[in-house]
């Protein structure tokens, strides 16, 4: 109990300077922007509303406190065809093991393509010279705990790197989450998560030296890029499951004794929110619904709030290309029904203007 009331008092501090700092004035301010965008399909079909019940890999990018749910072996891999036409895309491999009756290691791998661009210079501005693709990389390790039947936590270190052909960036950033279950069958989960805490990045590199003459000298003059902050944002998420169509025992069949994880239905209704508070960017409200028959099928559909968001792009409007609307679906095919064991297939989708939508496409294999 001593380590969980040193996560929960990390936790919240951390969260109260998070939740303070952000502020219009600093918009645009901070680095990094790829760490706020979504690299896993099934959520984004709930556009992230569903932090406080996310389990497995795919908590990596909401709340490392879910991924204490991996049954023993998860492997996720996903997609992500950044708005449509663009050529930008995530390619995201998730894994997660169970090393002990209550610990689960797991490693996140997110990796961004931006195609290739043409190498254009104050000398060649047309181009003419070749092609460049920056390479974003982030990898993060985890480590998440149940320490209780009603709570569990997490933390991960996530290396972040960003270069192109001669020049580069490197930092550290850190998550931390806890989540908090309750009511039976475990309805109701609430949880809070911290992500991107870290120090500045600098970037440096050949591609920061320029010659310059001199007094009939030639001399390489090396510049000082100065340095950037990266997202930190803090998520606050609640969610609770509605059981519709509850099972009845057959007229004239005896009452028997039921398995204690036995769910009241086999057709669920989860109704989810999270509140996100970013230091460099405006707070979103994020609400969600997720209808699910037992672990064969799940549609869901989502909207993200932020100020704004329904009046048009530009000054004095939407700040985002993301409308708000999101949808999504999962099919799955489980090795044994009373096991989160099996395959399954998500799909999310996100509603953008003027920029085309962003698909995402999942697999997920839990054994």
């Amino acid at each position: 109990m001593r380590i969980l009331k040193n996560i929960l008092t990390i936790s919240l501090t951390i969260a109260t300077t998070v939740s303070m700092a952000g502020n219009k004035e600093r918009i645009g301010q901070a680095g990094s922007s790829q760490l706020l965008i979504n690299p896993w399909a099934s959520s984004a079909g709930m556009g992230g509303s569903n932090s406080a019940y996310l389990n497995g890999t795919e908590a990596f990018n909401w709340n490392i406190s879910g991924l204490s749910a991996v049954n023993k072996t998860e492997l996720y891999y996903s997609n992500v065809m950044l708005f449509s036409g663009s050529d930008i895309s995530i390619n995201s491999l998730g894994f997660g093991q169970r090393v002990g009756e209550s610990s689960v290691l797991g490693i996140s791998v997110n990796a961004m393509s931006f195609g290739d661009i043409p190498i254009t210079t104050t000398a060649n501005p047309d181009g003419g010279q070749g092609t460049f693709s920056p390479q974003f990389l982030n990898l993060a390790i985890g480590y998440a705990r149940t320490f209780s039947n009603s709570i569990q936590g997490g933390g991960a270190i996530r290396i972040v790197s960003e270069s192109i052909n001669n020049v580069g960036a490197t930092g550290v950033a850190l998550d931390a989450g806890i989540r908090y279950v309750t009511g039976e069958h475990d309805k109701a989960k609430f949880g809070i998560a911290l992500r991107n805490v870290g120090p500045k990045l600098r970037y440096s590199g050949d591609g920061l030296a320029t010659t310059v003459l001199l007094q009939d000298a030639e001399f390489t003059v090396n510049q000082r890029a100065e340095g950037f902050e990266m997202p930190a944002l803090l998520n606050i998420g609640a969610s609770y499951d509605i059981y519709l169509l509850a099972k009845e025992p057959a007229e004239g069949e005896e009452a028997t004794e039921v398995d204690d994880d036995a769910k009241p239905s086999d057709y669920r209704l989860t109704l989810a929110g999270t509140y996100t508070s970013n230091s460099f960017s405006p707070d979103q409200i994020r609400i969600g619904a997720e209808f699910g028959f037992l672990k064969y099928f799940a549609v869901r559909g989502g909207l993200v709030y932020e100020e704004s968001v329904f009046s048009a792009l530009g000054e004095g409007g939407r700040l985002n290309s993301n409308t708000g609307p999101s949808l999504g679906m999962s099919l799955m095919l489980p090795f044994k029904k009373k096991e989160d064991t099996g395959f399954s297939f998500d799909y999310g989708y996100r509603f953008s203007n003027p920029l085309g939508g962003t698909h995402s496409i999942g697999l997920r294999l839990s054994i």
